[in-house]
C-alpha cells in the first residue's frame, strides 16, 4: 500500500520555528518587563533608613573621578552614606587627590590604596574585595569611574530594592551608554538595550542570572555567602555577573530597579577595536553560568543568529514564488514584531534608537555576537586595564 506523498513545502518555513522562540521570547519575558510597574518616585516617601557604602574602584581615571565624586557625594539620601574609593594601582595623581577629599569630607570618604595584584588573580575582583572589607556598612552600591548617576536620587531609588516585598539581597539597575554619532555608538546602544532587556526581564520573571557593575546593589552578607569572589578570582571578568550567579544559587533574591533616574549613564568604546576587547571579556564569563541560564540564552541568542544563517541557505535553496512569499512573510513578521517590542524597551529603559534603524542594528549585533563567539574559542588571552 502507497502512502499519500507529503505536500512540497517551501524551505523558508524552516525560519519559522526559530520566529516562534523568538516571539515567545520577547512576548515571556520582554513585554511583560516593559509594562511593570514604576518604582516610587524619587521625591514620595520612602524607606531610606539604612546607611550605603557606594564603592568605586579606580584604575588611572583621575579626570572621570573628578566629574564623578562630586556627584556621589551629592546624592539625597536621608540615613547617611560613605564613598570607599578603591585606588587600585593607579599612576596618576589618584591619591593625591583622594587625600584632598579625606580632608574636605572626614568621615564621608573613606580611601584604599591597592599597590599590586597577587599573582593570577583578577586585580578588579582583588581590590573590590579590599574595598568592601573596608566598607562600613552593610549595604553596598557599586558603579565604576566612567559613569554618571542620572539624578542625585540614584542612591535613593536603587536602596529602595532592598525594601520592595520580596526582601531582596541584590538590586539590579541599568546602565545606558552616553549617545555620540556614528554607528558604533548606535551598536553600543542597541547591544546595550538588548543585554538590560534580557537580565532585567528574565530577573523580573523570577529568574535572575546577571547584573552590571556599573549599577549594582548588595549586601555584605550576600558577598560573604559566596565567600567573595572566591571561585572565579582568577577569570579577568565576572565581578558582576558571576557574583550574582553564586548569590542566586546560594539563596540571595533579587529585585530590579530601572526607571530612569535609578539609572547611570557611561561612556562607550571609541573605537571598533575597544569595543570588541570589551565586549569578548563580558562575554567570556558566560560559560560559567549555570546550565539552566545558558540554556535559555542559547535558545533566544541561538535562534536569532540561527535566522539570519539560515536565510541566504533557503535562497540559495530555491528561488520559486512560494518559497520568496513564504520568507518574505517571515521576515516581515518579525520584523513588526522586534520593531514593537523593542521599541517599548527603549521607551522603558529610556534609550533613544530610532525605531526605524532596530532591523539594522540587530542583523549587525549578531553578526558580530557570531564573531565574538567563535574569537572565544581560539581562547586568546583577554585584557584589562
Amino acid at each position: 500500500m502507497l502512502l499519500p506523498s507529503l505536500p512540497h513545502l517551501p524551505p523558508a518555513l524552516l525560519l519559522l520555528p526559530l520566529l516562534l522562540v523568538q516571539g515567545w521570547f520577547w512576548g515571556r519575558y520582554f513585554r511583560p518587563f516593559t509594562r511593570r510597574p514604576a518604582e516610587a518616585a524619587a521625591t514620595e516617601p520612602g524607606p531610606d533608613a539604612r546607611p550605603v557604602s557606594i564603592i568605586l574602584c579606580a584604575h588611572n581615571e583621575l579626570e572621570n573621578l573628578r566629574e564623578l565624586v562630586p556627584l556621589l557625594l551629592r546624592q539625597d539620601y536621608a540615613a547617611g552614606f560613605e564613598l570607599v574609593l578603591i585606588d587600585d594601582r593607579s599612576q596618576d595623581d589618584t591619591y593625591l587627590y583622594a587625600q584632598q577629599l579625606s580632608q574636605y569630607y572626614p568621615g564621608r570618604f573613606r580611601l584604599v590604596t591597592v599597590t599590586h595584584t597577587p599573582a593570577g588573580f583578577s586585580p578588579k575582583k582583588y581590590a573590590l574585595t579590599l574595598g568592601i572589607k573596608a566598607a562600613r556598612y552593610e549595604h553596598l552600591l557599586f558603579t565604576d569611574a566612567d559613569c554618571r548617576p542620572v539624578s542625585p536620587d540614584w542612591l535613593r531609588l536603587m536602596q529602595r530594592g532592598f525594601s520592595q516585598k520580596s526582601g531582596a539581597d541584590i538590586v539590579l539597575g541599568f546602565s545606558a551608554y552616553a549617545e555620540a554619532p556614528g554607528l558604533l555608538n548606535q551598536l553600543i546602544r542597541y547591544e546595550t538595550l538588548l543585554t538590560g532587556a534580557q537580565y532585567l526581564g528574565l530577573a523580573w520573571a523570577g529568574k535572575p542570572y546577571m547584573g552590571v557593575g556599573r549599577n549594582l546593589a548588595y549586601t555584605k552578607a550576600t558577598f560573604n555567602s559566596t565567600k567573595g569572589f572566591a571561585s572565579h578570582i582568577r577569570r579577568l571578568s565576572g565581578d558582576d555577573d558571576l557574583l550574582v550567579q553564586d548569590a542566586v544559587a546560594a539563596g540571595a533574591r533579587v529585585a530590579v530597579v530601572a526607571d530612569p533616574e535609578a539609572q547611570t549613564l557611561s561612556q562607550p568604546a571609541a573605537t571598533w577595536r575597544a569595543w570588541w576587547r570589551q565586549k569578548r571579556r563580558h562575554l567570556s564569563a558566560g560559560s560559567r553560568y549555570r546550565a539552566a541560564d545558558r540554556r535559555r540564552l542559547a535558545f533566544f541568542m541561538g535562534s536569532n543568529a540561527l535566522f539570519y544563517l539560515l536565510t541566504p541557505a533557503i535562497l540559495a535553496f530555491g528561488l520559486s514564488r512560494e518559497n520568496l512569499v513564504s520568507l518574505g512573510i517571515i521576515w516581515l513578521a518579525r520584523t513588526l514584531l522586534l520593531g514593537f517590542t523593542y521599541s517599548a524597551l527603549a521607551r522603558r529603559l529610556c534609550t533613544a534608537l530610532p525605531a526605524l534603524a532596530l532591523p539594522v542594528l540587530d542583523f549587525l549585533y549578531f553578526v558580530l555576537y557570531c564573531a565574538w563567539g567563535l574569537s572565544l574559542l581560539k581562547r586568546r588571552p583577554l585584557q584589562w586595564k
